[in-house]
């Protein structure tokens, strides 16, 4: 009788827990700091904080997180992911508890821009990386599924959020989520195990041999440029709609607390979009599925300009979370195809730094776009446009299987 996928021939499941522990992870992790869409109107109206100086603390966040995470891959493929994600744990409460007491506008955006940025970007990619080499046939799945955590925090933090302010106020809200994120992720740390060799890929004609590729090599490749690109304009894309989500159905008058659960809605469909396109892209290949996805993203964020509804509002976010949700994973499953579980740490988090600057052009231009205009669309034609972009450069991603000849040829010229 053959094994389930992802259990080592020693016949242990262990890899799903790691899973597990990275989607809870990437869960609070990103819950909390997308979180800051639901604190905008708050913070700003309690303090007189200009809510483009609040929601620069959110394009601080992705720029730290941009900065620290291929450093957090690099150290997760040098020294192991547990130690990498406890770090990550410990400052992202600190970060959290230290926004709530800030007094003033730059130390908000210290607290909450700088160190938590800092600690978003030691969960995704090394747990990626981790999970991907523990689980072998259900990769996709996998991948997925730590991705998914990011679609969990919008249905856990941001309601979770949105009852603690109303029910008492944004410091306190903040105060408490600190606290609590401590309590999930320190214990959910000492989970994670690194992969035994027995469970690690053989190669079956679908991996680009990994002693192949030195960091270095990877990262002058047109593949790695390619995904590099078209992650940052799909990301640059998004943030705006998705951070300005809230405050955007508020306007269109919306009740606050009815305006999270459109957010909400979205998170739950990317939730699904990361499974379904997660399982097309096995039978279909990332590269088409991630071209499609980009394209249904486009279109969904040039709809936000005709949308005003309650019921209109609800629509959209299906099909957008399911668009940008989805189009998550495939960047992970790509990156691991192409440059194996090695140096996947290092190479995907250095694809998710430049995923990173672009989430932190979306907050900060909404914030200018809504100061200067008194309104969104332009917010939505920008982003539209680079959606488009996005499209584009995905679609000139090298469609060979693996890149065994170039990774030979800088093998000979390093020689």
């Amino acid at each position: 009788m053959s094994k389930p996928a992802g259990f080592s021939q020693s016949g242990s499941s262990y890899g799903w827990i790691v899973v597990g522990a990275g989607a809870l992870m990437t869960c609070v992790g990103f819950g909390t700091m997308l979180s800051l869409a639901v604190f905008l109107q708050p913070i700003a109206t309690d303090t007189g904080w200009s809510v483009s100086g609040v929601s620069a603390a959110a394009t601080i966040d992705f720029l730290a997180m941009g900065f620290a995470a291929f450093f957090w891959g690099a150290l997760s493929d040098r020294f192991g992911t547990r130690i990498v994600v406890l770090a990550g744990a410990v400052l992202l409460g600190i970060g959290l508890v230290g926004a709530s007491q800030a007094a003033d506008l730059w130390q908000f955006q210290f607290f909450f821009g700088v160190l938590i940025g800092i600690a978003a970007g030691s969960f995704y990619a090394p747990m990626v990386a981790v999970a991907s080499a523990w689980i072998e046939h259900r990769r996709s799945l996998a991948v997925a599924l730590v991705s998914a955590g990011m679609g969990v925090s919008p249905l856990t933090i941001a309601p979770f959020a949105s009852y603690l302010i109303t029910t008492y106020d944004w410091r306190t809200a903040m105060l408490v989520i600190g606290i609590a994120s401590w309590a999930l992720l320190i214990p959910a740390s000492f989970l994670v195990r690194p992969a035994p060799e027995a469970a690690a890929p053989a190669s079956d004609g679908t991996d680009a041999p990994e002693i192949q590729w030195s960091v270095g090599q990877a990262l002058r490749t047109p593949q790695f440029i390619t995904l590099a690109l078209a992650h940052f304009a799909c990301c640059a894309a998004h943030s705006g709609p998705i951070f300005h989500m809230v405050s955007y159905a508020m306007i269109c008058g919306i009740a606050p607390l009815t305006a999270v659960t459109v957010y909400s809605l979205a998170g739950f469909s990317g939730l699904g979009g990361r499974l379904l396109l997660g399982v097309m892209a096995d039978r279909l290949g990332a590269k088409p599925v991630l071209v499609g996805g980009l394209f249904v993203q486009a279109m969904s964020v040039a709809t936000y300009l005709a949308v005003g509804q309650l019921g209109e509002f609800y629509a959209l976010s299906v099909i957008f979370g399911l668009a940008y949700g989805g189009v998550m994973p495939l960047y992970a499953v790509l990156v691991r195809e192409y440059f194996g579980a090695r140096i996947m740490g290092t190479v995907f988090g250095a694809v998710s730094a430049f995923a990173s600057l672009g989430m932190a052009l979306g907050p900060l231009a909404g914030g200018w776009v809504f100061d200067t205009f008194h309104a969104y669309n332009w917010l939505y034609v920008g982003s539209f446009a680079i959606g488009i972009t996005a499209v584009a450069v995905a679609l000139s991603f090298p469609s060979a299987k693996r890149p065994s000849q170039p990774s030979l040829d800088l093998g000979r010229a390093a020689a």
